[in-house]
């Protein structure tokens, strides 16, 4: 003989242990049977379990079922009743997933969901879409697209055959547009000794060597280009982290690490524009402003796409030309024909 306070547990174990297929239902975990006697011998439940008769209406035999199936239907049932139930249009019951919110480029709007102003819908009706223009009419469309209350800057975007993860496929150089840039060029140098008073007469806007260099550390960035002569090259590279990102760090292939500071000052005052492929193998550079005349915003193009051409990295392959288009900087863009525009020759007169 035994005591026992809570029958109701060993007669669930006893019903899960044989049952039939029928009594597979949650409501069996839950019932709560009265409690009929408290003293009780467990010896026959426990080792001469008697055979249960089969009902009179049912027709199949008893199976034993083991007491982890009750349980893991118990689970299944307390999640479904969990989830929040939705119903569809046809009455169908649908389980509601909460979705993440997307980030970066998957949570930009696609390109038919996008809107344009009425500004750049309208001028956008002057140039056809997929037409080729040549570089004298696309210059002229150009200027007629600008409507904008600030001048806006000419820009050129040349898609190359390249990849710049390979070191025999980079793109960068510089470029001197005849016509300049349009622009106030604000040009600092580094330099030490008999140089300094060089960049000075040269027309310098920042000259200094330590203390400068002390300045930027601090946050100084009155510039826009920084010159620096070959022997200041071992103090400038504890600045690496604070110019390279703003594309400031003197390099000797963009003619900003040079004994000739004079020449360097005057060649960046007077428009000389440097340029790189992306890792895309898109070069982005500016040529001039969109007040400059038809002739001179030609000039400054044809001097970008010869050097750019001349600069060829030596590991591109096959065709290096894959587009190219120019644009304003709130306009939309045209796209050039390739073979005028490498073949294109100026006036003599221009």
């Amino acid at each position: 003989m035994a005591t026992s306070t809570t029958p109701s547990s060993l007669m669930l174990t006893y019903a899960s242990s044989y049952g039939h297929p029928q009594d597979l239902t949650p409501s069996l975990l839950s019932f709560q049977p009265k409690l009929l006697f408290k003293t009780f011998c467990i010896c026959q439940l426990a080792l001469r379990p008697r055979e249960i008769k089969p009902s009179k209406w049912a027709n199949s035999e008893p199976h034993r079922v083991p007491a982890a199936a009750l349980t893991a239907e118990a689970e299944v049932a307390e999640d479904v009743d969990g989830n929040e139930e939705v119903k569809g249009g046809d009455g169908s019951a649908a389980v509601a997933v909460s979705s993440k919110p997307k980030k970066g480029k998957a949570a930009l709007l696609l390109k038919r969901d996008r809107t344009r102003s009425k500004r750049f819908l309208e001028i956008q009706k002057l140039r056809e879409t997929k037409k080729e223009y040549a570089l004298q009419p696309a210059i002229a469309l150009l200027k007629e697209m600008t409507n904008t209350k600030f001048v806006e800057t000419a820009e050129a975007h040349f898609r190359l055959n390249i990849d710049p993860k390979y070191n025999d496929q980079q793109l960068r150089a510089t470029v001197n547009l005849p016509k300049g840039t349009g622009q106030t060029v604000k040009v600092a140098v580094l330099t030490q000794g008999e140089r300094f008073d060089e960049a000075k007469n040269a027309g310098a806007d920042l000259v200094g060597g330590d203390d400068l260099i002390q300045q930027i550390k601090e946050g100084f960035m009155e510039f826009d280009k920084l010159i620096a002569s070959p022997d200041m090259m071992p103090k400038v590279a504890s600045l690496g982290k604070i110019l390279g990102p703003r594309g400031l760090m003197p390099n000797p292939k963009a003619g900003t690490v040079t004994p000739n500071i004079p020449q360097a000052i005057a060649e960046f005052k007077q428009g000389k524009v440097e340029y790189r492929a992306d890792k895309t193998g898109i070069v982005h550079l500016r040529f001039g402003k969109a007040d400059f005349s038809e002739e001179d915003l030609l000039v400054n193009l044809l001097a970008a796409v010869k050097s750019v051409e001349a600069n060829k990295p030596p590991g591109a392959k096959g065709v290096y030309w894959k587009s190219a288009h120019i644009c304003s900087s709130m306009g939309p863009s045209i796209r050039l024909n390739i073979r005028e525009m490498l073949d294109f020759k100026l006036p003599t007169n221009a």
